[in-house]
């Protein structure tokens, strides 16, 4: 990846990174062609014959010295500079070669995928030092399963992995799976950023004890979003001893110890939790009790999943206590039912986002209950929720502010229904995936929708390759899920 300089000189290649097998030469891969790709060789002289050509400032050939002088262009005849100087002494300024310019390696790079950018970041010393800047990993979080924290020694002990690299990329977040307590100490022990700056952490299908939950939220003083899913080896003791009031969101899901004590401990230890995700099948109504004038306050989000014990009072005691929530979810609480969704509509009216789906019980009367109430309803989801239909939909279609629409698998939305959705101008996203009854008639009617810019027909019967066909032509600026 060599390219000649001004005076001719060679530019030294793109050193391969210790350690690492370098890439083999590829005719259509990130080669000097490609990234010259558009400048051919007519393009980098300064004067051509009439018309002339300009090239990009950037890849232009430095003009020769009369020209920088002010003298004359033999072609065109112009003066270039205005008054004649003194001619330029010393060598030309050189410029290093585009496959280390790091101007415009920042940005060339935005345009691949993380994946795409570990490969990338293994080419060359010049790349690597560009790609691990953390701009380019902004958002993203490492997942780091037990068996890959771990290197085996020729005398067979076990070394833990150098993560220097993560550090210099500044990940705020990491994703632990499958880890126990000894591997969560040997993960602060050797990650620098470990005591502050990390600030989410995850554990998933860990042994993490009461005793290794503790010291972990002791020792990482800068976690203040936490997730643990499917540890199956912590009580509701650990979470007394071990919750910060630093913590603003919290996600507990698949923990069988996880009861209705555990919500009293969050609920008085964490008067700051903005977010809080639940999927415990043994909480019942009891602990919504716990929420607190505090959490009032602060709580912005609550998904309740799957808590099957849930019922109409325990939505009363949501809406009681969290009267400031802007996004509630109540999927799979099978024992809510419309009277929970009108508790909801009447005391709720800042909910900007309403998950209703895997809620059998739910009817039309309760889409009323939303559209009368929930005027800043920018998305709803009622998937599966099988006893909605064109009735239902009829109310929907009068709310303004409704952006995003899930009707997957309602099995009795029929093509009249969706001719209610065609009033909807606001409508952004409409998911119909898995809805047996209508057919390609009813829904090529939703090109009318042209400000849409994402259409969900997985599994839909009525949907055709005509009439995707007929989508791409009509709604060209939509995203038609197939």
């Amino acid at each position: 990846m060599s390219s000649p300089g001004v005076d001719g000189d060679p530019k030294p290649p793109c050193l391969p990174r210790n350690g690492l097998v370098k890439l083999p030469g590829q005719p259509n891969g990130l080669g000097t062609a490609s990234i010259t790709k558009g400048t051919p060789a007519a393009k980098n002289r300064p004067c051509q014959p009439p018309p002339p050509t300009l090239p990009p400032p950037s890849l232009a050939a430095p003009p020769p010295r009369a020209a920088l002088a002010g003298g004359l262009c033999p072609q065109a005849g112009l003066p270039l500079g205005g008054p004649a100087l003194a001619p330029v002494s010393g060598p030309p300024a050189e410029r290093p070669p585009l496959a280390t310019d790091e101007k415009i390696l920042n940005g060339l790079f935005w345009y691949f995928s993380a994946c795409e950018k570990c490969v990338l970041a293994q080419v060359c010393k010049a790349w690597r030092r560009v790609l691990y800047q953390p701009k380019f990993w902004a958002g993203l979080t490492p997942v780091l399963h037990a068996k890959e924290l771990y290197t085996v020694l020729p005398g067979g002990e076990k070394e833990f992995v150098n993560l220097q690299g993560f550090a210099a990329r500044g990940f705020e977040g990491f994703c632990l799976v499958g880890v126990s307590d000894l591997d969560i100490c040997e993960f602060i022990d050797n990650y620098a950023l470990s005591k502050k700056g990390v600030k989410a952490m995850s554990l998933k299908r860990s042994t993490i004890t009461d005793a290794g939950l503790e010291v972990m939220l002791e020792q990482m003083q800068g976690v203040v979003r936490l997730e643990l899913s499917g540890c199956n080896d912590f009580t509701e003791a650990g979470l007394w001893s071990s919750l910060s009031a630093r913590i603003t969101s919290l996600s507990v899901s698949d923990c069988i110890n996880v009861a209705d004590d555990a919500i009293a401990a969050i609920s008085q230890l964490l008067p700051n939790l903005a977010e809080l995700s639940l999927q415990a099948y043994h909480v019942t109504d009891t602990a919504l009790a716990y929420f607190t004038a505090r959490q009032g306050h602060s709580t912005h989000t609550l998904r309740l999943l799957s808590c099957w014990e849930i019922t109409n009072h325990g939505v009363v005691n949501v809406v009681h206590s969290l009267p400031n929530l802007t996004a509630l979810s109540l999927s799979g609480c099978s024992k809510v039912t419309d009277d929970g969704v009108e508790l909801v509509a009447e005391n709720l009216r800042k909910l900007r986002s309403l998950d209703l789906s895997w809620c059998p019980r739910i009817t039309d009367m309760a889409l009323e209950y939303v559209a009368c109430d929930l005027h800043r309803l920018e998305e709803l989801v009622l998937d599966r929720c099988v006893r909605i239909t064109d009735t239902g939909l009829s109310y929907l279609s009068t709310m303004s502010s409704l952006r995003s629409l899930y009707l997957r698998w309602c099995c009795q939305v029929q093509d009249f229904g969706l001719k209610h959705l065609l009033a909807m101008r606001s409508l952004r996203l409409l998911s119909l995936a898995g809805c047996p009854l209508l057919t390609a008639t009813g829904l090529s009617g939703l090109v009318q929708l042209q400000d849409l810019e994402e259409l969900e027909l997985t599994n839909c019967p009525g949907a055709t390759p005509e009439l995707f066909k007929y989508f791409s032509q009509h709604l060209p600026r939509c995203l038609v899920v197939e």
